[in-house]
């Protein structure tokens, strides 16, 4: 069968052949109780994380450079990933957080059918995705978690390979949005969080992004303005070789205050720092 489930459509015959997104099935690295999400992801136990391999996206920048890459991974069955998630909810996680699953969302769909897990499904998403792929995973998901990393198709292009990107990541926010928010104490049981990565010399995209947010989001959406950027070794480019500048990140949020996003989340300098990526030791 030819895979069109991702935007690229690279037609590739995935039992044969891995696809664009470099896996054929699916690859998890890591899966654990992870405490630095947002605050009602990973509330009280953490956020009961599985890393997917692989990647439609390929965005220079990437923290998670060996898992996009597939370097990282040991192959899994839909079953064998039914029974990780059974592992983390007597684990005691808040939720099962699904890192990265558009590529496989089709195969993550066939495990949550085989155990749908008492507590909350997070699909955490790098937005390059497809609203029909999304409509067919819906009815397992309860959060939505996506990026929405550029309006540019220049900057998109340039640092994502992928000029179409806010294309489809706009779409599929204002699908995820018809999700309606629960709230219990703090902790998101459904709804949407979207999360926008602020970069280096990128802020008046920033500004762009948050503008789209404010027209297609309902209110109280939580949003997230992440400062995390850390500059990794393969890439090359001369603008992302530092780290962000404190007047960068105060613009955007600032600009996100005024424009009155509430509940907004954002991070500490020290935010930004190879201590925060995990182990791949799956």
């Amino acid at each position: 069968m030819q895979c069109t489930l991702c935007p690229i459509a690279c037609g590739a015959d995935r039992s044969v052949r891995a696809g664009a997104c470099g896996v054929k099935g699916l690859t998890v690295a890591k899966y654990y109780l992870h405490p630095f999400e947002e605050p009602p992801v990973s509330y009280a136990n953490g956020s009961g994380t599985v890393f997917f391999g692989g990647c439609s996206l390929r965005c220079v920048f990437c923290q998670n450079y060996e898992l996009s890459r597939a370097v990282r991974g040991k192959e899994v069955t839909p079953a064998q990933l039914a029974d990780i998630f059974r592992t983390l909810e007597e684990m005691g996680a808040d939720n099962v957080n699904l890192v990265t699953p558009d590529h496989v969302s089709d195969l993550i769909a066939e495990a949550l059918s085989l155990y749908k897990p008492h507590i909350p499904v997070v699909y955490n998403s790098g937005g390059y995705c497809k609203t029909d792929a999304l409509e067919r995973i819906a009815p397992y998901i309860d959060v939505w978690l996506p990026d929405l990393k550029f309006c540019s198709p220049d900057l998109a292009e340039r640092y994502t390979g992928r000029r179409d990107y806010f294309d489809y990541a706009s779409r599929a926010v204002a699908f995820m949005a018809q999700k309606g928010a629960v709230w219990q104490e703090g902790k998101l049981l459904s709804g949407l969080l979207v999360r926008h990565l602020v970069m280096p010399s990128c802020t008046s995209d920033s500004l762009h992004v948050l503008d789209f947010l404010h027209r297609t989001l309902p209110p109280h959406t939580p949003v997230s303005l992440m400062r995390q950027y850390t500059p990794m070794g393969h890439s090359a480019l001369p603008e992302l070789q530092r780290t962000l500048t404190a007047r960068e990140y105060r613009r955007v949020t600032d600009y996100a205050l005024a424009l009155g996003f509430d509940p907004l989340y954002t991070q500490e300098k020290e935010s930004a720092g190879r201590a925060y990526i995990p182990d791949w030791d799956f």
